[in-house]
């Protein structure tokens, strides 16, 4: 398995001042997070030079989150609608060239919706079928990860994580163990999502908050976990989420430990 490195507290640092600390940490590749350096469509041809060039500078490998903030793929207003499902399937064919597994954060509920939540699920749906459309075509996996406990967000819940992968031909899912364990299920994700899933987000938090903390820094069980990811994940990546490539050094000393 290959272990990759993700922080969404340096992404929107200059590049060249840490991506490789990456591959001097022991990491194999790097997580790219789109969100942040792509305020719209015309950014992306733009940013993409630069990541194609540090990935070919450092020999490390890549997989891609795709942008998520102003975005809402549930959404009831049409232009928000429109404007989130054309950033995403430009930056999903963007992606393509430097990966073939993409990670996709869910849609949700908002004030509009919550009286119309049978409307708002089958724009999420639709959305999820459109953008698997263009990652059929490009070649790639698109996976939808399950959320913090973040009031009004889909994929809290692993059922509902799965009736979405189940009921939109191709997409697949990324398991966020830290996320999971905010919302106290960690145990029916890793029952329900663990064999699934194609994609492996891991870091550490007390419970409440996506604190993405080391791993063995918060509560999580990992004498419990890591022996249910070592024989039922069937992923190719598993990718350390921390805050900086210190801690992230930490977690690496942990996963090796098992691994």
């Amino acid at each position: 398995m290959k272990i990759y490195f993700a922080s969404s507290r340096l992404f929107l640092k200059d590049m060249d001042s840490w991506v490789a600390g990456i591959a001097e940490a022991g990491f194999d590749g790097w997580e790219i997070s789109m969100d942040g350096w792509f305020h719209s469509v015309s950014d992306i041809p733009k940013r993409f030079p630069d990541i194609k060039k540090i990935l070919r500078d450092t020999g490390i490998e890549s997989s891609v989150h795709l942008p998520f903030s102003g975005l809402n793929l549930s959404s009831l207003n049409e232009d928000v609608w429109g404007a989130t499902v054309n950033q995403l399937s430009v930056c999903i064919e963007s992606a393509s060239e430097i990966t073939d597994v993409i990670t996709l954060h869910p849609g949700y509920i908002e004030p509009n919706s919550r009286e119309a939540t049978s409307a708002a699920w089958m724009c999420h749906k639709k959305a999820l079928t459109k953008l698997n459309d263009v990652a059929e075509r490009a070649g790639v996996c698109v996976a939808l990860e399950n959320m913090p406990n973040l009031e009004n967000f889909y994929c809290r819940d692993p059922h509902e994580l799965q009736d979405f992968a189940d009921v939109t031909s191709g997409i697949s899912m990324t398991f966020d163990v830290g996320h999971a364990n905010t919302n106290g299920n960690l145990d029916s994700f890793c029952k329900l999502i663990l064999p699934r899933a194609t994609h492996l987000h891991i870091h550490d938090n007390y419970g409440k908050y996506d604190e993405h903390l080391p791993l063995g820094k918060g509560s999580i069980d990992w004498k419990k976990i890591m022996p249910k990811i070592r024989t039922e994940y069937h992923g190719k990546i598993m990718v350390v989420e921390g805050r900086n490539l210190f801690e992230g050094r930490l977690s690496l000393d942990l996963i090796q430990g098992w691994f």
